[in-house]
């Protein structure tokens, strides 16, 4: 399968996912850590992809959504951004009910 069919595939079969260097319980870079920290917060279970174990997915993510930079987090199969714009949306009070519609949205069907 090609890689950024792959990618299409998790970013539209997981309510919430997020690409990052690392693991949600062992980030690997600060801009991670902070990002996933967002999102447990949230209280949602969410997807994640450790870019640093799959290299194919390393070197085309960027070309995926033109999105240069890691983390990247997609809710509903649309990304949302990186690090910056997801803490920004949890401090706002706006990530936890747009990852909460995503996951009914996944479930209804």
């Amino acid at each position: 399968m090609d890689v950024l069919e792959r990618i299409r595939e998790q970013v539209e079969n997981n309510p919430v996912v997020i690409y990052m260097k690392g693991t949600p319980q062992f980030p690997m870079c600060g801009f991670s850590a902070r990002t996933a920290e967002a999102l447990k917060r949230c209280e949602a279970e969410f997807a994640y992809v450790n870019v640093l174990a799959d290299p194919e997915i390393f070197e085309n993510l960027p070309r995926y959504a033109n999105w240069p930079t890691f983390p990247q987090v997609y809710i509903g199969g649309e990304l949302v951004g990186g690090c910056d714009i997801t803490l920004e949306m949890f401090e706002k009070g706006e990530l936890k009910p747009m990852i909460e519609e995503a996951i009914q949205a996944k479930q209804a069907g």
